[in-house]
């Protein structure tokens, strides 16, 4: 399950396929955090691990913030289930991001890693490695038959096929998030790409 009852129904009533890797875009303040969080409480009321990488929030915030939409995360951080890993991606260079990553999983024996968001990890390197660590982490994870939940920041007016580190490809589920604003009323839109 996605952890979001509707959002099941979308994906044909039972939710993602395991093992697979999703991708969640779309510009700021659009849900993509609130679906990754969702996720991962779904994941942990299922007696699942879970791994929850941040890029841009700390663990701190991201406890904060969920619990304003009615999520406890902090629950499952304290029963073992939920790990965070919160740091700036310019901390470290890529390498040492994927290094760190398998070295987390191969510990924790996750069913579910979250990455939020991807796109930050081209300020640890550029465009061309980091679509080239994100496939081998893609790879690691399918192979450890991990689910991987990946968000994508995008620019307003961007194309809906594309993302900035080029991996919408060898995606298995695709979620693009939006705002549609009309007559002065702002309203969320999800398509299943």
């Amino acid at each position: 399950s996605s952890g979001v009852p509707r959002l099941d129904t979308m994906l044909g009533g039972e939710g993602f396929f395991r093992g697979t890797t999703i991708l969640v875009s779309g510009t700021a303040g659009t849900g993509k955090t609130s679906l990754a969080a969702h996720f991962a409480d779904a994941a942990c009321r299922r007696g699942e691990r879970c791994i929850y990488f941040s890029f841009e929030e700390s663990q701190g915030q991201l406890i904060r913030n969920m619990r304003s939409i009615g999520l406890n995360l902090e629950q499952w951080s304290k029963k073992n289930l939920l790990q965070f890993h919160s740091s700036r991606a310019t901390f470290y260079g890529l390498e040492m991001h994927l290094a760190i990553i398998h070295k987390t999983v191969q510990q924790f024996h996750p069913r579910v890693v979250i990455i939020d968001p991807i796109g930050s990890l081209i300020q640890a390197g550029n465009r061309r490695d980091a679509h080239t660590m994100l496939i081998r982490l893609i790879d690691f994870l399918k192979q450890r038959q991990v689910t991987a939940f990946l968000t994508n920041l995008t620019s307003g007016g961007e194309a809906l096929e594309k993302t900035d580190v080029e991996i919408s490809s060898i995606v298995d589920s695709w979620l693009f998030l939006r705002d549609i604003e009309l007559d002065g009323e702002r309203n969320r839109a999800l398509y299943v790409l």
